[in-house]
């Protein structure tokens, strides 16, 4: 950290203390070349990914978005928004971790699923049949007799 007082970038910290939020951070410093003393404040910066549509516009990741597209696809099942927030925060968390600057909807969309198909099965299919744009009624069944194929394998396991 460079000092205030005779621009060296040796500086030692004396006393680290967080906001109540635990979001900032607040350091006091030592210049060890003129031993002057200073404060700085440090915070976390979390910046979201841009978000590739399939038309190659971009726009910044919406987690709001994911919950409304959340709420639609659970309409009326017995799925908890507790549950439905923990779905978003946990694929909030994947995409930060991820360090990637854009991310495509598909990779987006893959973890909602996934994340669906092990909730509800109703919610999920409904998801589903947005997400891949499901053409007709073939697509749909086809989509049905996989996930039915899926609960026959886990019930003889």
């Amino acid at each position: 950290m460079k000092c205030p007082n005779c621009g060296c970038l040796d500086s030692r910290v004396i006393d680290s203390r967080t906001t109540l939020e635990k979001d900032i951070i607040r350091r006091r410093r030592e210049c060890l070349s003129c031993h002057h003393r200073f404060t700085t404040v440090e915070h976390i910066e979390v910046i979201q990914p841009m978000v590739v549509k399939k038309d190659g516009r971009r726009e910044p990741f919406d987690p709001d978005k994911m919950m409304r597209g959340l709420r639609r696809a659970c309409e009326k099942r017995p799925v908890s928004i507790d549950a439905l927030e923990k779905i978003v925060v946990r694929i909030q968390q994947e995409i930060q971790d991820g360090g990637e600057k854009e991310i495509p909807t598909w990779k987006i969309g893959e973890k909602v699923m996934a994340a669906l198909h092990s909730l509800d099965d109703v919610a999920y299919v409904r998801f589903a049949s947005v997400y891949r744009e499901f053409k007709d009624i073939e697509e749909f069944l086809s989509e049905l007799q996989e996930l039915l194929k899926n609960q026959n394998k886990a019930a003889k396991d």
